[in-house]
């Protein structure tokens, strides 16, 4: 099996890896052409490896393409479980709509960038000038209710078909993120399973096979607030099996085979 990295340090220990520079990619569109499976491209990379040279690609293109817009993201989300979404407003940044954004919204709410991740463009608005400072740097408003809970949130890692890991991330006292890299702690117990079957349900609804969802829960009640494609890995070091061994093993049950399958009953090899 010939497989093709565009990133390195997402396929450490997987086996019979070549890795290629993402910039690199018209140079080496042979090995590419060659290749029975491209792991981890870039987002500019995709269309042209899916429709333009026909590979199968991992993550899977739904993956991608709606895992880097927090917009895309929320809007497939809205189709499969707009219950368990914030109410959020995406809206142009117009006079009109943030006027209107100030009248709907009370104090505090949420209001994001719509590309980030690992806490990075979320701010919690807590004034008319706040928001105006937010606004002047985002041409999409995109603004969410702010959820009343207990200072910890869940992350939910699901690779390939299943859930590879779950853990709370406890953010420190008085902070709005919870996110490990912004100084959270990590938890394993008392993990809910029914926020597992809901991200279950909806990672394989939308086609979702490598990604880090993030699951507030408020008034007894679970809310996805995004998913992350290239998820942290500060919560994943007590694992037994890697999220590289989850990857391969579920590439060889979906993509590969690693050893010659056996002909047809009643086929005849001369």
């Amino acid at each position: 099996m010939k497989l093709i990295s565009f990133n390195p340090f997402r396929t450490i220990g997987i086996p019979g890896i070549q890795y290629i520079k993402p910039e690199l990619m018209f140079q080496e569109i042979d090995a590419i052409r060659e290749a029975d499976l491209i792991l981890f491209p870039e987002t500019w990379q995709v269309t042209t490896l899916v429709y333009g040279l026909k590979k199968k690609i991992f993550p899977s293109i739904e993956t991608i393409q709606i895992g880097t817009n927090k917009i895309e993201m929320t809007r497939a989300l809205w189709s499969v479980a707009k219950q368990n979404v914030p109410y959020t407003e995406i809206l142009a940044n117009t006079t009109s709509n943030l006027i209107k954004v100030l009248e709907t919204f009370p104090y505090p709410f949420v209001a994001k960038e719509a590309k980030n991740s690992m806490g990075k463009g979320v701010f919690l608005i807590e004034t008319e000038e706040q928001f105006l400072q937010y606004a002047k740097k985002n041409e999409i408003l995109y603004v969410q209710e702010y959820l009343p809970n207990d200072g910890k949130d869940l992350r939910v890692c699901f690779v390939g078909d299943e859930i590879h890991a779950a853990y709370w991330r406890i953010g420190q006292e008085g902070e709005f993120l919870h996110n490990i890299a912004q100084g959270g702690e990590v938890c394993y117990n008392f993990i809910p399973e029914d926020a597992l079957t809901l991200i279950t349900k909806v990672a394989k609804t939308l086609n979702i096979n490598h990604a880090g969802f993030d699951i507030l829960v408020s008034e007894g009640k679970y809310y996805i607030l995004e998913f992350n494609v290239l998820f942290g890995n500060q919560g994943l070091l007590n694992q037994d099996i890697t999220v590289e061994q989850a990857i391969y093993h579920y590439l060889l049950k979906s993509f590969l085979s690693p050893f010659p399958t056996a002909p047809a009953p009643g086929k005849i090899i001369s």
